[in-house]
């Protein structure tokens, strides 16, 4: 492999998804499952036009690209580090002519504002408050789980500024949050349309949500199924299993 792709400390994951590898640091923030459920639970139609937000390693439009027939995808993140790396895996795969990462901030609603209108947004947002318990918040694994570079608020008004009429966001986040993420939406004319929750297994109470939302769509909500992640005896489920194509 060509030393410019991959440095010391970074790995080469294999997606099992069209040959696609992704480029990931051993020791900082690397993509976990949710970004798995949001990617397989955002219903992109043919050529859609996608913006994912907090866009990290960049794994979720590496996702799309792989399984939906989606025709331009921009990933936005505000860590430079990470955006270098996301672009460095577009070359690897050759996927620079339907992915592109821009190092810029969501709350930049200048730039925001000048981006196209986009059929679909997905976001896995940092989860956590910004006063829950964060040592340092110069800390990149911190900036990707806890509120420091952008709240839930300044997501979701992200969202509506590049969202066609009628477009759709997805969204995974945390249950307790939802009374906030309902409430933020409705503020910004995103209506609910489908939760789904999901388990750690059947035993245990949700402990993340995924939520679609139309961009000034009409009131109307329904619960999906619930879908639990692992079995009892720890192993995958036959839902997750087929995500990861195994």
């Amino acid at each position: 492999m060509d030393e410019n792709f991959l440095k010391e400390d970074e790995t080469l994951d294999d997606l099992q998804l069209k040959g696609i590898c992704v480029i990931q640091k051993k020791d900082a923030f690397r993509f976990g499952v949710d970004a798995v459920l949001l990617a397989n639970f955002a219903n992109i139609k043919r050529n859609a036009t996608v913006i994912d937000l907090c866009s990290g390693t960049g794994i979720i439009p590496f996702i799309l690209a792989g399984k939906t027939t989606a025709s331009q995808i921009i990933g936005i993140e505000i860590q430079e580090e990470m955006t270098e790396m996301a672009n460095r895996t577009c070359k690897l795969n050759n996927l620079q002519d339907k992915i592109k990462f821009v190092n810029k901030d969501l709350k930049d609603l200048e730039f925001i504002k000048s981006l196209p209108k986009v059929d679909v947004v997905t976001v896995n947002p940092p989860y956590k408050l910004k006063n829950s318990g964060i040592i340092n918040p110069n800390d990149k694994n911190a900036i990707a789980r806890h509120e420091i570079c952008c709240t839930l608020e300044d997501v979701i008004k992200s969202c509506k500024s590049v969202l066609k009429d009628n477009g759709r966001m997805y969204m995974i986040h945390r249950p307790d949050r939802l009374a906030d993420i309902i409430c933020l939406m409705r503020k910004y004319k995103i209506e609910p349309k489908l939760i789904k929750m999901i388990q750690p297994n059947f035993k245990k109470a949700p402990n993340m949500i995924l939520i679609d939302g139309q961009n000034n769509g009409g009131a109307f909500l329904k619960w999906d199924e619930p879908l639990c992640v692992h079995n009892l005896d720890g192993s995958y489920t036959e839902e997750i299993n087929k995500m990861y194509g195994r």
